[in-house]
């Protein structure tokens, strides 16, 4: 897989990745064809588990390497991290706050954003939206920096962060397409709509490799921005609707772990 990516430029990496990430958001969507609803402890646990691997990524794959670049460029490296990381915080807090959406399992009333008159399903896809766009900037800017020769970025290292967003992305597609089928959308239509929630990544992608290409003096930043868009993320949102079940909370803690584990040993094998 190495030496297939490094014949192409970064973007296009960045895009082939993000292709795959989406591919596994429409794998997970599709489960909507074999069955009506995944079990509840089997979904929570899905969640958890994706948790666990974006917290691993923020820091193997982004926060790690955005530090020890600020050091290499002669920034201050803990400075550079918190401009970053709280950055990244407050863009998907602006985000959260004005975008339109409603997180699944919720009614219309619970809607967050500005209010609107869009469907129910709209408003499902864009919840799940949300969690894609620093996801797919993640990647962009993990493949754009291997450009940059620093010894902190890796093709490898880019493709464990693929991999491992593709991953804890099967349970988010999954997330978007159930609700929908058991409130009577076709099985076409759930399909469709899950998938959708993942397009962004490949168009976020393509925008976080272009942009550290053309401005490397803020790669730390743009690393540790992804890190901490992420994370909020993670706490405002996977892990809250992944515990709802006070009875599963054990068992989605271990699924937590047990992601933050795998993230870590692709990153570390393969970076």
């Amino acid at each position: 897989m190495t030496n297939f990516l490094l014949q192409f430029n970064p973007v296009t990496q960045a895009l082939i990745a993000t292709l795959f990430t989406w591919g596994v958001t429409a794998a997970g969507a599709a489960l909507v064809f074999i069955t009506k609803a995944v079990n509840k402890k089997i979904m929570d646990s899905m969640l958890g588990f994706a948790a666990g691997v974006m917290i691993a990524a923020s820091f193997w794959s982004l926060l790690a390497p955005g530090i020890e670049m600020a050091e290499l460029l002669g920034q201050i490296p803990w400075l550079t991290a918190a401009i970053g990381f709280m950055s990244g915080g407050i863009f998907m807090r602006l985000t959260d706050k004005f975008l339109p959406h409603l997180h699944p399992g919720l009614s219309m009333d619970k809607s967050e954003g500005i209010k609107t008159s869009w469907q129910r399903s709209t408003l499902l896809v864009l919840a799940i939206t949300l969690h894609n766009i620093p996801e797919g900037l993640a990647v962009g800017v993990a493949f754009g920096a291997v450009a940059a020769n620093l010894p902190s970025a890796t093709i490898g290292g880019a493709i464990a962060l693929a991999i491992g967003i593709g991953i804890q992305n099967f349970p988010e597609g999954t997330a978007v397409s159930m609700p929908l089928r058991r409130e009577g959308m076709t099985k076409g239509k759930s399909f469709f709509m899950g998938q959708a929630s993942g397009i962004v990544e490949p168009i976020a992608g393509v925008i976080g490799a272009l942009f550290v290409l053309k401005m490397q003096n803020i790669l730390p930043y743009a690393l540790c921005f992804a890190a901490g868009a992420m994370i909020f993320v993670v706490v405002e949102e996977l892990i809250p609707e992944s515990q709802r079940e006070y009875k599963n909370i054990d068992m989605v803690t271990m699924a937590t772990m047990i992601g933050f584990s795998v993230m870590m040993i692709l990153d570390v094998a393969l970076g």
